[in-house]
């Protein structure tokens, strides 16, 4: 299928990679159907991007990549709604911003999609150890420009 994004243009899609959160994800319930585009070849960073808004897309990555810790406590129920026996059988990712310099992920509200039937859902955790800017990782300082001679 042919999907239209404002970062990368019209691309094609396989249909079935295509996920689907029911409940959309937090400030766009009604955008329910994502794609994930690999950016490059470190494989650190995705962009889901919405099948039906070709400007909503959100960079994303695996958190245990930076923090090694990192649990999802998803709960019996939550793993059937998804159709998961274990979560061994979905993905973890969190959404990522960009702040100063510094790259910080939505640890409060993991993204697990569940890798079989391609459906998922944005969790909203209690645990306070968890915030939605924890720090992933430090950018390098912008270069001032030389002046050429």
């Amino acid at each position: 299928m042919l999907i239209q994004t404002t970062r990368f243009g019209q691309i094609e899609v396989d249909e079935q990679r295509v996920i689907t959160f029911a409940r959309g994800i937090l400030g766009f319930p009604e955008h329910t159907r994502y794609v994930l585009i690999e950016t490059g070849e470190e494989g650190y960073f995705w962009w889901l991007q919405s099948v039906e808004a070709p400007d909503l897309a959100f960079v994303v990555t695996d958190p245990t990549l930076f923090i090694s810790t990192y649990r999802v406590p998803i709960k019996r129920e939550q793993m059937g709604e998804l159709g998961m026996a274990g979560i061994d059988q979905g993905q973890v990712f969190v959404i990522v911003n960009k702040h100063g310099n510094v790259l910080t992920g939505n640890l409060q509200g993991p993204l697990v999609i569940n890798c079989r039937n391609r459906v998922g859902e944005q969790m909203v955790l209690s645990d306070r150890r968890f915030t939605t800017r924890v720090p992933l990782v430090e950018l390098p300082a912008a270069r001032p420009a030389r002046a050429s001679a």
